[in-house]
């Protein structure tokens, strides 16, 4: 893969072009997966992707693989030693948050069936597919993104802004922001 076009963001990192050939824009319709994005982008509120990505694994063992249903339930004890997991981001606001969120989830899926059912219905259940030439011309945010975030965070979701949000859309494929020169742009 290393002789095929790329998009710009991730050249020069074999984890950052790994992630990028392999998970970044596929559709993901699992709630797991999902609900690990969702993790995982609201730990990167304020930092960069690569931090979060050199983590991930140290994320997933600390917060249970992702589980939302064991996330949900966690108590002040397993707080405190999150925030002593120097493998993770420790930030109190963002693990408080996590919990939140895993219960909030569960409320979603309660409503919805699943979390798929209710995140997708935003796109019509179809990737928005852009046509970014630079990814640095590729929006921030999009008044989608700012929808999702303010219906999230009126479900109770924390850290939810529309630019994590955004982030997260095109993690998990609602939306193909690879740069149209990109090998992948046509795979996803």
């Amino acid at each position: 893969m290393d002789k095929l076009n790329k998009c710009g963001w991730c050249k020069g990192d074999t984890l950052y072009e790994n992630y990028h050939d392999i998970e970044w824009g596929t559709p993901v319709k699992d709630d797991a997966t999902l609900f690990e994005f969702l993790v995982l982008e609201t730990f990167q509120a304020g930092l960069s992707w690569i931090t979060i990505l050199r983590k991930r694994e140290n994320f997933r063992k600390a917060f249970d693989n992702f589980d939302y249903q064991k996330i949900a339930r966690y108590k002040e004890a397993k707080i405190v030693d999150l925030l002593q997991d120097k493998g993770i981001i420790r930030n109190k606001l963002k693990i408080h948050a996590t919990v939140t969120n895993a219960q909030a989830f569960m409320e979603i899926q309660k409503e919805y069936g699943s979390f798929s059912d209710y995140i997708w219905k935003f796109v019509d259940n179809d990737p928005i597919k852009n046509q970014v030439v630079n990814y640095k011309e590729a929006p921030a945010n999009t008044s989608i993104s700012d929808t999702i975030s303010k219906n999230l965070k009126k479900r109770g979701f924390k850290f939810v802004g529309s630019t994590v949000i955004y982030a997260f859309m095109q993690a998990t494929g609602m939306v193909n922001d690879h740069e149209i020169s990109c090998f992948r742009y046509n795979q996803v």
